[in-house]
């Protein structure tokens, strides 16, 4: 296992990343005083994101269902815990953005390379949070089998 995003495990197959960015910062800001320099405060942690970015080859190893069931996480605001495959744990994201890059398109309009990235920013864990991720899974699962 590379990651888990929730539920989602990201492995070398048939979902994988090949790169990992964190941008994590802490929140300075000055204070106005006269005649000398402005003294800064740290008030707390700042933005802490993590980008996932990788590749898919749907018509040989598969990962479609996986980006469609983080694509539901992103459209339902599921925050969820991460964990690396090394067993440290960043804490809970949400995620913010996917973007997916479809090439050498097949005759159903889906790309033999799909290239994605997945942006998720850090937030609070709610109480029931994992109820609100078991509700997105069933809608997905019932998007997926029609019903």
């Amino acid at each position: 296992m590379l990651y888990m995003l929730g539920t989602v495990v990201i492995d070398t197959s048939p979902f994988s990343i090949d790169e990992m960015e964190r941008t994590a910062e802490a929140s300075i800001v000055a204070k106005p005083v006269i005649g000398g320099r402005q003294p800064k405060e740290f008030t707390g942690e700042g933005e802490d994101d993590i980008v996932l970015s990788g590749q898919l080859l749907p018509y040989h190893v598969g990962g479609l269902d996986e980006l469609e069931t983080l694509h539901e996480m992103r459209r339902q605001g599921a925050r969820f815990p991460v964990q690396r495959g090394d067993g440290w744990r960043p804490g809970w994201y949400g995620i913010t953005r996917i973007t997916e890059s479809h090439r050498e398109l097949s005759g159903d309009g889906v790309g033999y390379l799909i290239q994605h990235q997945i942006t998720m920013t850090r937030v609070e864990a709610d109480q029931g949070e994992g109820q609100q991720l078991i509700i997105g899974l069933i809608n997905l699962f019932s998007a997926l089998t029609g019903q």
